[in-house]
């Protein structure tokens, strides 16, 4: 059967609205002290990145993370069957390509280890929350 390109969209845009709600939570509560030290670190400006301009690149990333992951289970759903467990695996899959690379700038010093941690934990959650509902959103007819 085909892939419904139509609601590759419309699921890949309800997650991707769950994954805005979720890094703004994330990264404006749970990882806020870590951000901001991370920030001074880097000499970078607080309310340059607070910013609609700092902040719009991040939304439009989380929209095509969404359309990616959507995009995923679309492509397996065949394979592995509709549900959750099919959603579950293709959330991980983006997810562990992300992580392995901020592992290895982890690595180099770039993130802090707690914050890598913590921010890994709190995404993984965000991934498949957002995952399972734009996989929801799909259906094949």
């Amino acid at each position: 059967m085909a892939m419904n390109t139509g609601k590759v969209v419309v699921g890949g845009l309800v997650a991707g609205v769950v994954f805005n709600v979720g890094d703004f939570v994330i990264n404006t509560m749970l990882l806020a002290a870590e951000n901001a030290e991370f920030m001074k670190r880097l000499g970078l400006d607080p309310a340059a990145m607070e910013s609609f301009a700092g902040m719009a690149p991040w939304i439009v990333i989380d929209f095509l993370f969404g359309l990616l992951v959507v995009w995923t289970y679309a492509a397996i759903r065949p394979r592995f069957g509709p549900g959750v467990s099919t959603a579950v695996i293709a959330g991980i899959i983006p997810f562990l390509g992300a992580t392995l690379v901020l592992a290895g700038f982890t690595s180099m010093g770039v993130f802090p280890v707690a914050m890598f941690v913590k921010g890994t934990a709190a995404s993984l959650a965000n991934t498949l929350v957002g995952t399972i509902a734009g996989a929801w959103a799909y259906t094949e007819a």
